[in-house]
């Protein structure tokens, strides 16, 4: 049985991810972390244990990973993009120093490393559409620097010392369990609250803005199913593409009036936000994910929009 510490256990992407690591592997074996754990769902403190850990001191994951005998991180540490272009130096700094953190004690202690790479890692001369698994990175923000540099680090990682990482970049990812937390494509979430809600939606981005998504259940899957590919048959590590649909901000609020007719939407223009949205790409090639370890994701627009204002409205009593 697999002993698992989840590192960011409190946010977007942690705090789903870890009550599925608990049903798979069993309440005992994941260990829930955070910098802030009051940030930690009251389902994650009821479940498990939850311990405060700063990831970027590496003797408090090094104490853990020895104390519960870890065998597989999930490294989820980071500043999200718009966040990290506001303090440069935090984004580099927390998402570097966790992850030479990670990987450093994974070297150590012979323990499998996930860290999420993102659509960020690419930049304005990659190809927008159908994006390759192999092509050029040269990002124009810092958070998308940190990925591209994580995604180095982690093969050489893996090439020179045998640790065993993998990562996927993930595109926007949707939740309706915590709220967005900085990201540029959080749009694509806030305006399904807002539809619940019953208020007028600002969006930031232009009209005809195409961007990458995946419904968080989908993004959760491919998490836990990259860790549990036979590694004899991943040609790539570090990192895939992966995928489940792409659209602009005029699509996903079409596909919400289908539900919500009377909602609203408008144009609010957020300069950096839309700057970042242009140099990423409009939708990715993730064939290889698709023939290395079988992704294949359930959630398209329709689907998604039935489960997210389903969800949010039991969750906000609407």
């Amino acid at each position: 049985m697999k002993k698992i510490l989840v590192l960011g256990a409190g946010g977007q992407i942690g705090s789903e991810l870890t009550m599925r690591l608990r049903e798979v592997y069993g309440n005992g074996n994941v260990i829930a972390s955070d910098l802030n754990p009051n940030r930690l769902t009251q389902e994650i403190k009821d479940s498990g244990v939850c311990l405060p850990c700063d990831a970027t001191d590496a003797k408090q994951i090094a104490q853990i990973v020895a104390d519960y005998k870890i065998d597989g991180i999930y490294n989820l540490v980071a500043i999200l993009s718009a966040t990290a272009e506001k303090n440069p130096m935090l984004g580099w700094n927390v998402g570097m120093g966790a992850l030479l953190n990670c990987l450093e004690i994974a070297r150590e202690y012979k323990v499998a490393l996930f860290t999420p790479s993102s659509i960020g890692a690419f930049g304005p001369n990659t190809p927008l559409d159908n994006t390759p698994q192999d092509t050029i990175q040269r990002p124009r923000t810092i958070y998308g620097v940190t990925k591209v540099t994580g995604e180095l680090l982690s093969d050489y990682y893996f090439e020179r010392f045998g640790v065993d990482t993998r990562s996927v970049r993930f595109p926007g990812l949707i939740s309706n369990v915590c709220p967005p937390g900085g990201g540029t494509t959080d749009y694509a979430v806030d305006i399904y609250y807002a539809a619940v809600k019953g208020e007028t939606f600002e969006c930031p981005l232009k009209k005809g803005t195409l961007l990458d998504m995946m419904y968080m259940p989908d993004a959760i899957d491919a998490a836990i199913d990259i860790m549990e590919a036979d590694p004899s048959k991943l040609i790539h590590r570090n990192s895939f593409n992966v995928t489940a649909m792409h659209f602009d901000p005029e699509a996903i609020y079409a596909e919400i009036r289908k539900h919500k007719p009377n909602f609203v939407m408008v144009y609010k223009h957020d300069e950096l936000k839309q700057k970042i949205a242009d140099s990423w790409p409009n939708y990715m090639d993730d064939s290889c994910a698709r023939a290395e370890w079988g992704f294949c994701p359930k959630y398209d627009l329709p689907k998604m929009t039935v489960d997210m204002l389903d969800k949010l409205s039991k969750r906000l009593n609407k």
